[in-house]
């Protein structure tokens, strides 16, 4: 074989060893999900327990994002990504010993630290072996194909495993993957850093933390506190200062990381808003979808994960489609249609019962995940319109945090809005408990729909022209930008 011939072949291995990583985050993000009622009953949780199982992992994964991006920049990406598959891979094996739902929310936040560091430095690794636009393209094409399969794979696997072996083995199936992918990153990828990072703002990264724990902590156990309790007003009240402390200091810093002036860019303050409603209502979707066919209709975890599979398909379909939308007619179209597709599916399930068509359902899935497969491109293309090309990582990479932040808040309005958090089982009830959520989620895709109006008008043209001054001198996002194209991904 030629030298030309080993060098393509390496850097598709290299690609290959890289989606070892997507694989098992993305497929991590709707295993879970489907394996929930059984946790709950082998650790007599809560349905509370089981929203801090999805939304402690979340929450992490957010708030690390960015840190872990210019962490990779600054001691090495592939040093990075062994750490990350290590601790992924060791959470994972500590998830599958768990003897209370309290240990296995601590362990999945371990899985988390180690998750933010892999899809963001990953995309890093990936952007750096592919130089020529062309494969990159491909490559790239290729890494959003794995996300496709892996969260379709997701609820099949993860409902064959709960129902032959037990819930504890769909954390397994991380651990030789894991091991798998650190000693082919050892052998075959190279390092690699940025010639320049950006400052560590620790600050910054302690009030990001306070601000999303306490927001999403007050939501989920605001119920069972009581909404006037001292711990539920004060853990708003942390939310509150929290925002107003980040927005403060991080006005003053250099290199901030959150940079507040993008907020003063009307598509960008519409992508994050988009971003966070869209993953809200993907969060609530998969994690009610699983209680209630499993719960309410008696079905296997693995029957359940085949009615879940609709949705999957429709964002395979859908997000690439959703991309050329985007190419050849720009954002607003593939932004309203997917506000329209959310609002009609979403709209569809407000009328379930525990005796609803399979039919029905699966039309209802169908249509609800053709809106979130539309979503994801536009999100990140308005978040970056108009950013000079210094900022487009750091822009991009706030819009994928939201991502993330919105499934944990989705996960945490599901459970508050049906009043079952501090319940250990759903009941017969649980469909008709689920209606007030889904006419939520509709108002959310029908704000989606007006969103993408406002952010393609004038006016949003204009709040771009007005901030362009204040990005005169050039702040680098290296680390944030492969994070963007992770998760945009994603």
């Amino acid at each position: 074989m030629s030298t030309l011939a080993l060098r393509y072949t390496h850097k598709y291995l290299i690609l290959a060893i890289c989606c070892l990583s997507l694989l098992i985050v993305s497929m991590d993000a709707t295993i879970v999900n489907v394996a929930l009622p059984s946790i709950g009953r082998e650790l007599h949780s809560t349905i509370s327990g089981l929203q801090w199982t999805i939304d402690a992992y979340t929450l992490v994964l957010a708030s690390l994002l960015m840190l872990s991006g210019s962490t990779a920049d600054r001691i090495g990406r592939r040093r990075t990504f062994q750490l990350g598959l290590t601790l992924f891979g060791i959470g994972s094996l500590l998830c599958s010993v768990a003897p209370s739902v309290g240990w296995l929310v601590v362990f999945r936040m371990i899985q988390a630290v180690g998750g933010s560091m892999l899809n963001p430095v990953a995309m890093s690794i990936i952007t750096a072996t592919f130089t020529d636009r062309k494969q990159r393209a491909r490559a790239v094409g290729f890494w959003g194909a794995v996300v496709g399969v892996s969260l379709g794979l997701g609820p099949l696997v993860g409902g064959a495993l709960t129902d032959s072996i037990g819930w504890r083995a769909i954390f397994w199936v991380n651990v030789p993957i894991a091991l798998a992918a650190i000693v082919l990153t050892a052998l075959f990828v190279p390092e690699s850093k940025s010639p320049r990072v950006r400052r560590f703002d620790p600050a910054g990264q302690v009030l990001v933390i306070f601000l999303f724990a306490s927001l999403v902590g007050g939501l989920i156990e605001g119920p069972g506190l009581g909404w006037s309790s001292v711990a539920t007003i004060s853990l708003f009240a942390v939310t509150l200062l929290s925002l107003i402390g980040l927005l403060l200091y991080e006005r003053q810093r250099r290199e901030p990381l959150v940079d507040v002036r993008f907020f003063r860019s009307v598509p960008f303050s519409s992508a994050v808003l988009t971003a966070i409603l869209a993953f809200a209502s993907n969060g609530a979707f998969l994690f009610l979808v699983a209680l209630y066919l499993q719960e309410v209709r008696g079905l296997t975890p693995f029957a359940a994960g085949l009615l879940t599979l609709p949705p999957a398909v429709a964002q395979l379909i859908c997000a690439p489609l959703s991309g050329r939308l985007v190419a050849s007619v720009g954002t607003r179209l593939p932004l309203a249609l997917s506000g329209v597709a959310l609002a009609v599916g979403a709209g569809l399930l407000a009328t379930i019962t525990a005796n609803t068509p399979t039919v029905f359902l699966l039309c209802a899935f169908g249509v609800f995940g053709i809106g979130l497969g539309l979503v994801n491109a536009p999100i990140t293309n308005t978040a970056v319109s108009g950013m000079p090309g210094a900022q487009v990582g750091s822009a991009a990479a706030i819009a994928s945090t939201s991502r993330q932040v919105g499934v944990s808040l989705g996960v945490a309005l599901a459970g508050t809005l049906t009043g079952v958090g501090r319940v250990a089982n759903v009941g017969s009830g649980f469909a008709e408990a689920t209606h007030p959520v889904w006419w939520t989620l509709v108002g959310f895709a029908c704000v989606i729909v007006a969103l993408a109006v406002i952010a393609n008008s004038a006016v949003g043209q204009r709040s771009i022209d007005r901030i362009a001054y204040l990005f005169s001198e050039p702040v680098t996002g290296s680390g944030a930008l492969a994070a963007s194209r992770s998760h945009a991904s994603v």
